[in-house]
């Protein structure tokens, strides 16, 4: 357990980071909210959305407000997976194979459309984000810590898109999608001072060291049995829901536990309440389901958040309080 000092800088540099990225973005703060509480969980995050609300700008906001390197790549259809993980090129002078690393090599990775690509290639992120290390003619090369995946995609219905696998779905700890901004957003967009550069005055919050610091805070935070018990019974539920094909794996159990114990180090607290969870049910284990009706695409996805909320109304709760 850490003392109330450390839990109070922790807590700091997430509002910092948040306050900092809504003063430049046009995204919902909850938004902005649940990636930044995301990183700090270890996690990966998806974002789905028509093109032009922002999803990009997003993502390159997140690495430029934590520090560090990052690189964006463009999926296309005729993207490589050695094209993501680099490849080993014979050199004459030394009489060898070396290993020249691919844009995976890199602190905050931006995986601009990810559903545009082949997937072939989408699959050769499943080793990155799930290991943290990238297998390459036999030879296993360690990835950057911090390291954080924010993908964007566009609804499947577009021209031009494959559904990502559902292994690799697995792996994102949270989804979620943007919508479009209200008027009076689309309005301050237009007239703000940076209007073609939006992240022109963004400043840089924190530092590796601090997001490595941040990470083993989040890792601290007590959970207690009930709260336990509780996610245990949420995701149970979706695997026997009517209209559920596969329900939420045991991933989405780890993944909805450390994304509690996020947002509860990012409101100055030490232990995780129920309001922790289940305000991020939706967004951690929507999109690991797989509906019987719907495929794949925006109404699949709707549908998958309905099935949450419903089950979050009808799982009991345990009582609020302090359970270290």
């Amino acid at each position: 357990m850490q003392d109330d000092s450390t839990t109070t800088s922790s807590a700091t540099i997430i509002a910092d980071l948040v306050n900092e990225l809504d003063n430049v973005l046009s995204c919902p703060r909850e938004v902005i909210e649940l990636a930044v509480c995301t990183f700090a969980a270890g996690g990966h995050l998806l974002l789905e959305d028509v093109p032009g609300v922002g999803k990009t700008t997003l993502a390159r906001a997140l690495a430029r407000a934590m520090g560090g390197e990052s690189r964006r790549i463009q999926f296309t259809p005729d993207l490589l997976p050695s094209d993501l993980t680099g490849v080993s090129i014979y050199s004459q002078s030394s009489g060898r194979f070396d290993f020249h690393p691919g844009p995976l090599f890199t602190n905050i990775v931006i995986a601009d459309e990810v559903n545009r690509a082949n997937p072939k290639a989408q699959s050769a992120m499943l080793e990155a984000m799930g290991e943290r290390q990238i297998t390459v003619d036999g030879n296993t090369y360690e990835l950057p810590d911090p390291y954080f995946v924010v993908a964007t995609q566009n609804p499947i219905e577009l021209e031009g898109t494959y559904p990502l696998p559902e292994a690799q779905l697995d792996r994102f700890m949270a989804c979620t999608s943007f919508g479009y901004p209200t008027a009076e957003a689309e309005s301050a967009m237009l007239t703000g001072e940076h209007v073609m550069q939006p992240l022109e005055g963004l400043r840089e919050v924190c530092s590796l060291d601090d997001m490595r610091a941040l990470r083993r805070s989040v890792a601290s935070v007590a959970l207690s049995p009930q709260i336990a018990d509780y996610i245990v019974a949420l995701v149970d539920a979706t695997r026997d829901r009517e209209g559920v094909r596969y329900g939420a794996s045991p991933r989405g159990s780890l993944h909805l536990a450390i994304m509690a114990r996020s947002r509860a180090l990012a409101a100055g607290r030490m232990f995780v309440v129920p309001d922790d969870v289940q305000s991020l049910a939706v967004p951690v284990l929507a999109h690991r389901l797989v509906l019987d009706n719907a495929g794949y695409g925006t109404t699949s996805m709707e549908g998958a958040r309905r099935v949450i909320r419903a089950i979050v109304d009808a799982v009991p709760a345990p009582r609020a309080g302090r359970h270290a």
